[in-house]
């Protein structure tokens, strides 16, 4: 038709008045119309070999479709070739570094005679709206937050060694207020991230139902459409803080399209008011960060009445409270239980008891500032406090067998109260026992000897022995095992000597004086 989008009251006039006899001339004088458009509806009517009883009935919009049908492009020739060519495209345009550029010359080497780059990318644009339409999210008040790293880094002074590095620019907002935090971190690990996430909860001063990340490795393990493997530490510090991780689909960054957006606006804001002169240590930087957040945040937004700190007030209420406690990150790792009892930290180069039924099992640690915890499966079999001293070891007493429990607490005063309950005699034997300077496992496993003969032979027969070997003055265990072997415990005293018979041919004891 006509160039220009000509009314439905209009055709419905022109085919009224050419049935009633009127030459197209004079339609369009009455019309105001040019003759040409108004042939080229006449013509159409008469292709349609409709009756105009029955065209006066349909409406409007019926009517537009018959004398403007829309015409699809018809997949032929040129526009099939390349049509076929841009599912393919977009499955390696996913791949990190590929680029259309890249593409274009692979579909130029499979169809030479076909588009040239300026057409081949205006057909790609065409196609990639229909396959991939957008849609206008509502966001809820106090629902999500979306939070990525800005793809530009800013440089900052290590205090520590005076290197110059770059800082990665962390970005997170309310989607419901697009209320704002920008702050800027040593690095992406999944220390700094989720210390970045837990700074922007406090700087809203609350929590929303959900957090969006994108599919960086600090919080998802293994990216998926639908179900993805989460980080443990980043699933730890939603569960602590009670918020949902709903990482954004891989290669979907429409899904967080409102926080890609805010990048481009911090760029504005914020970046570019740094001063270029002066390069600023971490704390510095971000006490400028904050700065021109305070102000980009105060700024009215396009259209609007409000600011984004005015509907940040409004959306307060509907976040949840903060916990009294921040999270406290955690490493975790897997280990096995040494045959001593022990699992090792390597970070730091110390042992840690664990109940010695586990012996030879794989375990799992979690370890913070503070804590070392340590898992079989999920459940917490032990919990030591962290200590940084390698080489040495931090033991829980019940985690030993009951033997080593037993010999771990031997002492002299633990001998001396064994041997009281039995008699002071035998709390005097024990004393001299461990007055002897011997090595002191020796001594202690003559005490433990002595002491476990009284299951043997009972109490009074170990007390009868004990005074024996007192009065000969020997002191250990082989004395006393020797007395009770040979009943020499069952004689009060010495056996008087019998005096030596008379005979003549004995001298006596004159003799040899």
């Amino acid at each position: 038709m006509a160039n220009k989008a000509t009314s439905m009251s209009k055709v419905r006039q022109i085919i009224k008045y050419y049935i009633q006899g009127l030459g197209k001339k004079k339609i369009a004088g009455r019309l105001g119309m040019s003759k040409h458009t108004v042939k080229l509806y006449v013509e159409q009517y008469m292709k349609l070999k409709v009756p105009w009883n029955e065209l006066s009935k349909v409406t409007d919009f019926e009517l537009n479709k018959l004398f403007h049908p829309v015409h699809e492009l018809p997949l032929t020739g040129k526009v099939k070739q390349a049509y076929d060519f841009y599912p393919i495209m977009e499955k390696q345009l996913r791949r990190r570094g590929m680029t259309i550029a890249m593409q274009y010359d692979v579909f130029k080497a499979t169809n030479p005679d076909c588009y040239g780059k300026t057409n081949f990318y205006f057909y790609y644009c065409k196609w990639k709206k229909k396959v991939s339409p957008s849609m206008h999210i509502e966001h809820k008040v106090g629902d999500k937050l979306y939070v990525d790293f800005a793809g530009e880094t800013l440089p900052y002074v290590d205090v520590d060694t005076g290197e110059i590095k770059d800082a990665q620019v962390f970005v997170a907002i309310l989607g419901w207020s697009q209320y704002t935090y920008v702050e800027a971190m040593k690095n992406q690990t999944i220390e700094e991230f989720i210390t970045a996430c837990e700074n922007a909860l406090h700087y809203f001063q609350g929590v929303p139902l959900a957090i969006v990340p994108d599919n960086l490795k600090s919080a998802v393990f293994k990216a998926n459409k639908y179900e993805p493997i989460l980080n443990e530490n980043f699933k730890a510090f939603a569960d602590h803080y009670g918020i949902a991780p709903i990482p954004a689909r891989p290669y979907k960054p429409k899904d967080k399209a409102l926080v890609e957006g805010m990048v481009k606006i911090s760029y504005q804001r914020i970046n570019v008011r740094i001063p270029e002169n002066e390069i600023l240590p971490l704390t510095a930087l971000n006490e400028v960060i904050r700065k021109n957040l305070g102000t980009s945040n105060d700024t009215t937004l396009t259209g609007r009445e409000c600011s984004r700190t005015d509907q940040w007030i409004m959306e307060l209420p509907s976040l949840q409270a903060l916990p009294q406690t921040r999270y406290e990150m955690r490493t975790i790792k897997q280990v096995t239980a040494m045959k001593n009892g022990y699992i090792y930290l390597t970070q730091d180069q110390h042992y840690y008891s664990i109940p010695y039924e586990l012996i030879g099992k794989h375990l799992k640690v979690q370890y913070s500032r503070s804590t070392v915890e340590i898992y079989d499966k999920y459940e917490l079999i032990a919990s030591h406090k962290r200590i940084r001293s390698p080489h040495n070891y931090s033991v829980n007493e019940a985690h030993r067998a009951p033997e080593h429990r037993h010999y771990m607490e031997w002492s002299p005063t633990f001998f001396l109260e064994k041997a009281k309950a039995i008699d002071p005699a035998v709390e005097y034997y024990i004393g001299q026992i461990l007055a002897k300077k011997q090595h002191t496992d020796q001594t202690y496993k003559s005490c433990q000897g002595v002491l476990s003969l009284a299951k043997r032979v009972g109490n009074v027969r170990l007390i009868k022995a004990c005074k024996r070997a007192h009065a000969i003055g020997y002191y250990n265990y082989k004395t006393i095992d020797d007395i009770l072997i040979r009943n020499l415990d069952s004689y009060e005293d010495e056996p008087e000597t019998p005096p030596m018979p008379t005979h003549d041919n004995i001298r006596g004891g004159n003799y040899y004086k």
